[in-house]
């Protein structure tokens, strides 16, 4: 069973292909936290928000990687974080195009 994160703020910018290559030193770091699988990154330009949802592998990776991702980004001025944690339900249905 995997734990999901979500995490969002508000925020100013970069978008797009700029805010990858802003943060690819922090995307790389991800891979490397304890019982992480995937990311996917978030942002809305017009509302000024970004984040992403996580997938960990136990409930206890996800709320470790939370904590120490707030402080950093607090340390960059960011304010109003949120951060929910859930549980995946391994049942899915896939809808595709006929």
């Amino acid at each position: 069973m995997a734990y999901l994160l979500q995490v969002d703020f508000p925020f100013e910018g970069p978008f797009g292909e700029e805010m990858s290559t802003v943060f690819q030193e922090i995307a790389e770091s991800i891979n490397k936290e304890k019982g992480f699988h995937w990311k996917i990154w978030t942002e809305n330009k017009e509302t000024k928000e970004a984040g992403g949802i996580y997938a960990f592998e136990e409930k206890q990776d996800a709320e470790n990687y939370a904590e120490m991702h707030k402080k950093r980004l607090e340390s960059f001025g960011v304010k109003d974080i949120r951060v929910k944690i859930f549980c995946g339900n391994s049942y899915s249905i896939y809808m595709g195009s006929d």
